[in-house]
C-alpha cells in the first residue's frame, strides 16, 4: 500500500482549482510539490518517513493527477507558476497553516522557486530538486539543452499538436519519459507506475500539462522577467541527480545562487527521479535541512 494507512487523501477548492491531496504525521507542516509527468505519489518512499518529524501534504498539481484541470486561456496564465502557487497556499491556509516548508521536484520545484517570490512571508525554507531556473534554461538554450529536453519545445506547440499525438499512446509516452530520465537500472514501483498512468490516460491531463509548458514559455518567462531583481531570502536547499542532464549542464549551486541568498545543496546519486531513485539520501537531506 502505497504511503500507509498514516496518510489520509482529501480534496480542498481553491480560487481556481480543485486540489487533491494526501497528507500525515504531525510536526511542522512540510509540502511536498511533484513534477511532470507525474502526481503526488511520486513521494510514496519519502513521505512515510518524514512524517515521523512533520505534518507531510502532497498535493497533486492543478491539471495533474486527481486535481481538476481547468481549460487552458489563451495567455495559458490559468497553468501560471504563480496560479500553481496560489492553489497550494490557499490548501495550506485552508490545514491552519500561514507559515510552512515546502520542497518540489521538477515542475514541482518551479512553483516552489514562483512561490517563495510570491508569498515570502509564507515561506520558512524552500528545496528544489533536479532544476536550474526557467528563465536561466531559456535563456541559455543550445543544442544539448534542445535535444535533452525537447519535450519543453514540443509540449508548448499551439492547436492541440502534441494532445493529440501523445494522446496515441499515453503508456508509451509517460514510460519512455521515466526510462529516459532516470539514470540507468532505476526501478519505479508497480503501483506508482500504474498510478500515474490512470491520470496521464486522461485527455485532460495530457492537455492540461501541456498547458503548463506553454505556461513556462510564455507568461512564467514574463513573471521572471519582472523579478529579476528579487531574490529568494528564504534559506534554499538545491538537490540534483548525479546521473542526469541538470549535472552534466550547469555549475547549479552558481545558478541558483544569482537568484537566492542563501543556498546550499549537493548531487544525490540518481538520475532526474530523486525521491524514488535515492529515497533514503533524499529524505535524510530534507530532515536535515527542515529539521
Amino acid at each position: 500500500m502505497l504511503f500507509g494507512p498514516l496518510f489520509q487523501l482529501s480534496q480542498v477548492e481553491t480560487s481556481g482549482a480543485r486540489i487533491n491531496f494526501r497528507h500525515g504525521g504531525e510536526g511542522p507542516p512540510l509540502l511536498l510539490i511533484h513534477g511532470y509527468p507525474q502526481s503526488h505519489v511520486m513521494w510514496h518512499l519519502v513521505a512515510p518517513k518524514l512524517a515521523q518529524h512533520f505534518h507531510v501534504i502532497c498535493p497533486d498539481l492543478r491539471g495533474y493527477g486527481d486535481s481538476s484541470k481547468p481549460d487552458g486561456v489563451a495567455d495559458h496564465s490559468n497553468y501560471s507558476k504563480r496560479a500553481m502557487a496560489q492553489d497550494l497556499v490557499e490548501l495550506m491556509q485552508s490545514l491552519g497553516y500561514s507559515q510552512f516548508n515546502v520542497a518540489g521536484h521538477d515542475r514541482g520545484a518551479r512553483v516552489t522557486h514562483r512561490m517563495i517570490l510570491d508569498h515570502p512571508q509564507a515561506i520558512l525554507k524552500g528545496c528544489v530538486m533536479d532544476i536550474a531556473p526557467t528563465h536561466h534554461m531559456f535563456s541559455h538554450t543550445d543544442q544539448a539543452f534542445a535535444t535533452g529536453y525537447y519535450h519543453w519545445f514540443f509540449l508548448i506547440q499551439p492547436g492541440g499538436l502534441p494532445e493529440r499525438m501523445i494522446s496515441q499512446d499515453p503508456e508509451y509516452f509517460l514510460t519512455e519519459k521515466l526510462r529516459r530520465w532516470a539514470a540507468p537500472g532505476a526501478r519505479f514501483s508497480y503501483e506508482a507506475v500504474y498510478e500515474y498512468l490512470r491520470c496521464f490516460e486522461d485527455p485532460d491531463t495530457i492537455h492540461a500539462s501541456c498547458e503548463d509548458y506553454r505556461a513556462a514559455a510564455s507568461i512564467d518567462m514574463q513573471h521572471d522577467e519582472a523579478d529579476m531583481d528579487i531574490k529568494v531570502q528564504a534559506p534554499l536547499l538545491v538537490l540534483w541527480g548525479s546521473k542526469g542532464f541538470v549535472h552534466r549542464t550547469y555549475d547549479v549551486l552558481s545558478v541558483w545562487r544569482e537568484r537566492a541568498e542563501s543556498v546550499t545543496g549537493k548531487a544525490v546519486e540518481s538520475g532526474h527521479f530523486l525521491p524514488e531513485e535515492a529515497p533514503d539520501e533524499v529524505t535524510q537531506e530534507l530532515l536535515t535541512f527542515f529539521r
